[in-house]
């Protein structure tokens, strides 16, 4: 057995069977194993981006690990915004990375670089493999180490003899240790806060806002009138009619100063206190108020479901009837597109259990609102603010679960970061109805220069205008092998949008806005 399938080997019995590629010639020896490991899927991508955030989407899903493999350093740099918006939601997530031989690395061949430097800032755990022999071992040390509370990554790098030298060995995995729970101390002083009459919020954080976690936290919002708030960027979200109501604190900074105002003290549960994106010379970085008490329950890496539900046993709210949030009728509106009907068509076709993937920016301002009593569905968002992550995000949420819905909304300029994810999602079938809000501008930035006051000119505006000439996203996407139609109002595009969402297969709609 050569390294490569032992190391192969070792993934699959850790539970790592999916690995999200774009290898080159000092992977090709395990690309070749893959015939002699059965239990391992490669999903070849065209683009290093595509593959780290599908492993995000994957992860975010399944709350287990996908790995990826890159080629050297310039395949790794590729991938880094993506990693970097990973690396925020705080996912499990198994980097392997190739290298030169390592008697061929001392010759500085074109494509040498530093890839420990390169990795460093967005691995939990980096290591570099000797040996053929060690190479299995190493395989079950990134397992464990991605598995680690609450979910980091961990970065393989494999020179080529390593992975061609016989002697591999597969290795056992070791369990990731536990999330130790906050001290009695914590839990009874964010119960005393939360009894003292004062107009609170509890900020939800990572792998908070779904499940028994969730459920305690509604309960001890509804015992104490506190109100559940998530950070902009999450990394999921369970929400929908039947679920608890949890608000999204605003993206942009005068609105998330005046949602907060009221706020008297905040309790944090695996959450930062709520910061703006950006500094600003007229505005405050910090959104909580000035003389509002901030305090953290559990930090992101300890057991924030174990201290929702100590807290909850204190404030004797285990009982309690949670706020959840009531189904609706929705009406899908019809005639000319208009960014708030949009939203309502959304909202009113949206199928049980869809995937909703969310990176439309500008053009989805009032999508929260407007599927809030939508049947139940997990949202998933930017949580690095890295764009580009939209589709290959929903690639990863479509491996993870085949037989949900997926619905991606992205800008279009966000979408043309990482277009290339069609492409696998056709190759592999995939569930996955991606609208692409066409405006034609960075429209983020326009407001940010409007906001300025400076009445920018011609040369300003027109560099951050994407039409001239314009983008024919249909076309785009047939090139790539997904399906696609253009819409011209809601009427149009309810229609496209029920069929793309029952079809089962990859499909796009574009939006003219």
């Amino acid at each position: 057995m050569n390294g490569a399938e032992s190391l192969l080997h070792t993934l699959v019995s850790g539970g790592v069977e999916l690995c999200f590629m774009n290898p080159g010639t000092s992977e090709i020896h395990l690309v070749d194993a893959l015939d002699r490991v059965p239990g391992f899927h490669a999903v070849p991508c065209l683009f290093e981006g595509v593959a780290s955030g599908a492993a995000d989407g994957y992860a975010r899903m399944r709350e287990k690990p996908a790995c990826t493999l890159f080629h050297l350093g310039p395949g790794l740099s590729n991938a880094l915004a993506n990693l970097h918006n990973a690396c925020r939601a705080r996912v499990p997530l198994i980097n392997l990375v190739g290298d030169h031989a390592s008697f061929h690395r001392p010759l500085d061949p074109p494509l040498a670089s530093d890839i420990e430097a390169i990795a460093r800032p967005f691995s939990g755990w980096l290591r570099s493999s000797c040996a053929a022999d060690e190479l299995g071992r190493d395989g079950a040390d990134a397992i464990a180490a991605a598995r680690t509370a609450p979910g980091q990554i961990a970065t393989l790098i494999v020179p080529a003899d390593a992975a061609w030298g016989e002697g591999g060995r597969v290795a056992e995995v070791s369990a990731a240790p536990a999330p130790s729970r906050p001290q009695n101390a914590r839990v009874e002083e964010a119960a005393r806060l939360l009894r003292n009459g004062r107009q609170s919020a509890i900020v939800l954080g990572s792998h908070t806002m779904q499940g028994a976690a969730l459920t305690a936290a509604a309960r001890i919002a509804a015992a104490t009138g506190a109100k559940l708030l998530a950070t902009f960027p999450f990394a999921r979200m369970e929400r929908g009619a039947g679920r608890p109501v949890v608000e999204r604190i605003a993206y942009i900074t005068d609105q998330a100063l005046a949602q907060l105002s009221g706020y008297r003290q905040m309790v944090l549960v695996g959450a930062p206190p709520p910061v703006a994106f950006f500094g600003h010379p007229a505005r405050p970085s910090l959104l909580a108020p000035e003389g509002c008490e901030i305090f953290a329950l559990a930090e992101a890496g300890e057991d924030c479901a174990g201290a929702l539900e100590n807290l909850a046993a204190v404030l004797d709210a285990e009982d309690a009837e949670p706020m959840l949030q009531r189904a609706e009728a929705l009406t899908a509106p019809q005639g000319e597109i208009t960014l708030v009907g949009l939203s309502q068509v959304i909202g009113a076709n949206l199928p049980r259990d869809a995937i909703v993937v969310d990176e439309s920016i500008t053009s989805g301002r009032g999508l929260m609102s407007a599927t809030a009593a939508a049947p139940p569905h997990d949202w998933l968002v930017n949580t690095g603010g890295s764009i580009g992550l939209g589709v290959p995000l929903a690639v990863g949420a479509a491996m993870a679960c085949p037989d949900r819905p997926v619905l991606c909304l992205d800008g279009d300029g966000s979408f043309m970061y990482t277009p290339q994810a069609l492409w696998t999602a056709a190759r592999e079938s995939l569930p996955i109805t991606t609208v692409v809000f066409a405006n034609r501008s960075y429209a983020i930035l326009n407001y940010e220069l409007m906001a300025l006051g400076t009445n920018p000119g011609p040369r300003a505006q027109g560099a951050l205008d994407i039409g001239r000439p314009d983008m024919d996203f249909v076309a785009l996407s047939k090139g790539l092998g997904v399906p696609a139609t253009r819409v011209h109002s809601l009427d149009e595009f309810g229609t496209a949008l029920r069929r793309g969402l029952v079809s089962r297969e990859p499909n796009l709609i574009e939006v003219p806005v």
